[in-house]
């Protein structure tokens, strides 16, 4: 997700000329989620002019959350119909790229360059809890995933995930990343974030040179997933997990790769690949029923008011 919140992200100039995945046929492993598209939902629905949209989240009733790097808003549609409205209104100089929808309605928000994680009731639209989660000079608070009784959040700019509690009072959590974790200098690192299978670790992508790892949440351990079928995941954004199967946003490629993880998260073996052309440089991906929905982020188109985006879905 874009390090500012105005113009096109410094991913768009991430390095490497990626080999081309090689679709493959077949329906994945994903199980179904709860609840069923029916074929006369809308497979494409639109957002706010200049919304500059880059994280999306689905909970338990068919609505997405879509969040602005143009001013932190939150934008919510129902999926049954496409259409929507503005949920939480945001502030000037802030942002919301990543987020996550708790089962209790709260949706947490990845302030980006504010450094900021924010709370907000998905219910009513008020801000619940804003955390400061670094004073660092150029931070890039990215993505978000809940898992336990924290919120974990990347940033981009620094080997570190930051643990927020869920729901109630208490201290954020500084996790530094370490072992075979290495910082690119001058590029977009840590990125999307899952849960393991197991639920006990975390699964990082850092975007340059596109890498996936497994994370101790204890120790700050992150182990270099070895990947087989492709040799990266270069342009890696969101990350979305369902069982052992992996779902990996790759921005700049237009398209989604698909892994199959192994039981220990040691080794992800390339399955498949989704693109579509609809495709404009997505960002994040979430499921409802049999579809996976993301949003078009744009990077290389003009990022200015007047700017037009959109939702789209495919099968999963």
């Amino acid at each position: 997700m874009s390090p500012n919140q105005a113009r096109p992200s410094r991913r768009t100039v991430l390095g490497g000329a990626a080999a081309a995945l090689t679709l493959a046929a077949g329906a994945g492993t994903a199980s179904a989620a709860a609840g069923t598209v029916k074929s006369a939902w809308p497979t494409e629905f639109p957002l706010p002019n200049g919304w500059l949209p880059e994280g999306i989240t689905i909970g338990r009733k068919p609505y997405a959350y879509m969040g602005s790097r143009a001013n932190g808003a939150v934008y919510r549609t129902d999926l049954r119909t496409g259409k929507g409205g503005v949920l939480f209104e945001g502030a000037t100089g802030t942002a919301s790229i990543g987020l996550k929808l708790d089962h209790d309605g709260l949706l947490y928000l990845a302030g980006g360059a504010g450094g900021t994680a924010r709370i907000v009731d998905s219910r009513s639209g008020k801000l619940k809890a804003t955390y400061q989660l670094t004073d660092d000079a150029a931070p890039f608070i990215n993505d978000v995933i809940l898992l336990g009784d924290r919120a974990w959040f990347t940033d981009s700019s620094d080997a570190v995930l930051y643990g927020v509690p869920r729901g109630r009072s208490g201290e954020v959590h500084s996790l530094p990343l370490g072992s075979e974790w290495t910082q690119t200098p001058d590029a977009f690192n840590a990125n999307g974030i899952v849960e393991t299978p197991d639920g006990r670790g975390l699964i990082v992508v850092k975007s340059t040179p596109g890498e996936l790892y497994h994370v101790n949440i204890k120790t700050g351990e992150a182990k270099k997933i070895a990947l087989k079928g492709q040799a990266d995941v270069a342009g890696g954004d969101g990350l979305l997990r369902i069982g052992r199967t992996l779902y990996v946003v790759q921005n700049r490629l237009n398209l989604i790769s698909v892994w199959d993880l192994d039981a220990k998260v040691t080794t992800a073996t390339l399955k498949r690949a989704i693109t579509d052309p609809r495709f404009d440089v997505p960002t994040t991906a979430a499921r409802w029923g049999d579809r996976l929905y993301l949003v078009n982020a744009r990077f290389t188109s003009p990022q200015t008011p007047e700017t037009t985006f959109n939702g789209v879905a495919v099968p999963a």
